[in-house]
């Protein structure tokens, strides 16, 4: 059908508070969307654009500013749709061109920015290009080479596939091609001015359709180092993000990346580039950030980080003093499409211990200065499906050896929605993998309005976060003196300050605090807030379960549980202060200290976060 692509400038479109100024990713929330399990329209049980449009309300509902979308592209679907055929076409898997100009539009005016795949490293072997390269045309726009030894029977180099087995194929004239991904992903040539072009018109199409900006997949790959050298030893998917290795990583990429900065400022200054780029220490991976690169990359060290105070202090330190070092926002992200859920991976085998310290990290994430990712589903506290069918896996790793673990399937079983339904709401019919019975209790509509869940936890905090002048913003974190195992930072701003405490022990502990305040949110399910918020921090004069304000259909004030009320045996009140009795510290008097009733202290539960108003 005909559809003119037209588009609003998106900044007369947002309703958003970043509206007004340049930099609008510095603080930013973003959801990422896996759109083939999101929502599905039309019941064929695969997610698709039109599905995913008229869900986005639960994202600007959650608190988001931005979505991510995965690839929607013509595509085979050999990867999930990370092997494009036609970058400037819909596959009719998800809808038509016109779907997409839609879901831009009703984005932007729900206050939400767009931020799209672009998928540079390689193409789809069915991509118009490759099956010309493979006729003899064409073929320096991606990676042939003569094999090595007798008759070159055998690959050009040693180097192996992230998804297991050599990473060259053979064709019929005996030549090789190089695939750092799946066989059916062919490695661009980027040497090659027309693969250059072809990209910048790509990003172009986009931008006049008004997308905000786009995620780099694979942002440390297209460049590889001159003569393709042999690495030396295999299992090389587990040297990803540890060592410089000689098809990623390479310097060369940082031009590109410069190009493309350029291309997006001639469309103005709000729209960004965001890399996926595994680089092994947070210095390499501050290049991609450079004033003249792109504007955010994903922190995946945190991302790895052991459930471990020291481990997340070093990390989080690391992560700041690099970003900082180029004048660079640092990002936060606990899950996406590619790995288990962080609610699994913290439990070891426990999903009650996973969660709460899921819901503790995410509170953690947060508070933190810079821009946070979340994954779709991880607002409902979604563990891993850990038992699809083997004959259901769409992972191209699952069936090949020595690379990924091939269970990406596990993290992108389509969302529920609802408790009833063959798919709990992710549309009509059936889902394109099983949805574990359990997860009708976990559901969008089984979490809203109960002050206990994951879900409102997460439009708790992400409420606290955009209203409250320290939280987000800003490059650094003041740390605090506290027990082992548990960290403990203030975040400062003209407006007021926030104290925040994270538990990782398997204890109760009293976090002594410098100044008193109020308490604002806890990780804790069902803790009671019992002392007023900040106006800034406040939306409807009432607090919840989770100890803060909520909008309707949110719960409203809640009574203090048991649990937020105990005192533990006199040595902390649970986001409380205990001051002296008279209301006074003399740090001198005999028997002051924790646990004595005159010490100033906090009460953060095992393995949970609070977040303090001071």
């Amino acid at each position: 059908m005909a559809h003119e692509l037209t588009s609003t400038p998106p900044t007369a479109a947002l309703a958003s508070p970043c509206d007004s100024s340049v930099g609008w990713w510095r603080d930013a929330v973003i959801y990422q969307v896996y759109v083939r399990s999101f929502a599905d329209s039309d019941g064929d049980g695969i997610g698709d654009l039109r599905g995913a449009r008229e869900r986005l309300a639960h994202v600007a509902g959650l608190g988001a500013d931005a979505v991510w979308l995965t690839p929607f592209y013509a595509s085979p679907q050999a990867d999930g749709g990370y092997d494009v055929a036609d970058y400037r076409a819909v596959d009719p898997v998800f809808g038509d061109l016109a779907d997409a100009d839609d879901l831009v539009r009703a984005a932007h005016a729900l206050g939400l920015r767009v931020i799209v795949d672009i998928v540079p490293n390689h193409t789809s072997a069915r991509h118009p290009w490759f099956e010309a390269a493979l006729a003899g045309v064409g073929r320096d726009r991606y990676v042939f080479r003569p094999g090595r030894g007798p008759g070159g029977a055998e690959p050009p180099n040693d180097w192996e596939s992230v998804f297991g087995g050599p990473a060259w194929t053979r064709v019929e004239d005996g030549t090789w091609y190089l695939h750092l991904f799946a066989p059916e992903q062919p490695d661009l040539n980027w040497k090659n001015a027309q693969v250059r072009a072809e990209f910048d018109s790509v990003l172009r199409f986009w931008l006049d359709l008004g997308v905000d900006g786009f995620r780099i997949d694979v942002a440390h790959g297209m460049v590889k180092a001159e003569g393709l050298p042999d690495i030396g030893h295999g299992q090389q998917a587990k040297l990803i993000g540890t060592q410089r290795l000689p098809f990623f990583d390479q310097d060369g990429v940082h031009e590109i990346h410069r190009h493309w900065r350029r291309l997006l400022e001639s469309y103005g200054p709000d729209r960004i580039g965001v890399a996926e780029a595994w680089a092994p220490t947070p210095e390499r991976l501050a290049l991609y950030v450079r004033p003249d690169e792109l504007h955010q990359a994903f922190n995946f060290q945190f991302l790895n980080c052991a459930w471990d105070a020291a481990a997340l202090r070093s990390v989080v330190e690391e992560s700041l003093r690099a970003t900082a070092s180029v004048g660079a926002p640092t990002t936060w992200v606990l899950s996406n499409h590619d790995v288990v859920r962080h609610t699994t991976r913290y439990g070891a085998g426990d999903p009650v211990t996973g969660l709460r310290r899921a819901r503790a990290a995410a509170l953690l994430m947060l508070a933190l200065p810079g821009s946070v990712y979340v994954y779709q589903g991880e607002e409902l506290g979604l563990p891993e499906v850990t038992d699809l069918p083997d004959e259901l896996r769409q992972d191209p790793a699952f069936l090949r050896g020595d690379g990924q673990d091939g269970l990406r399937d596990g993290c992108r079983v389509p969302l529920p929605w609802s408790a009833e339904g063959p798919s709990y709401g992710f549309g009509p019919a059936g889902a394109w993998l099983p949805q574990p019975p359990e997860w009708a209790g976990l559901s969008v509509a089984a979490q809203t309005g109960d002050p206990a869940s994951t879900l409102e936890l997460y439009r708790a905090a992400l409420r606290v976060r955009r209203d409250h002048p320290a939280l987000g913003a800003g490059e650094a974190v003041e740390w605090l003196d506290a027990p082992e195992g548990v960290l403990a930072f203030r975040r400062r701003a003209e407006a007021g300050g926030v104290l925040v405490a994270l538990n990782t022990t398997d204890a109760d502990v009293t976090v002594e605090l410098p100044v008193t305040g109020a308490p604002l949110l806890t990780s804790e399910p069902g803790a009671g807030a019992t002392a007023d918020l900040p106006r800034a921090a406040r939306q409807d004069g009432h607090g919840t379960g989770t100890g803060v304000a909520a909008d309707p259909p949110g719960p409203r004030a809640a009574e203090p549980s048991a649990r937020g009320l105990r005192d533990n045996g006199g040595s902390g009140t649970l986001g409380l202060v205990l001051p002296s009795p008279a209301g006074e510290f003399d740090p001198d008097a005999p028997g002051a200290g924790p646990g004595a009733g005159s010490t100033p202290g906090v009460l953060v539960p095992a393995e949970s976060c609070v977040w303090w108003a001071i």
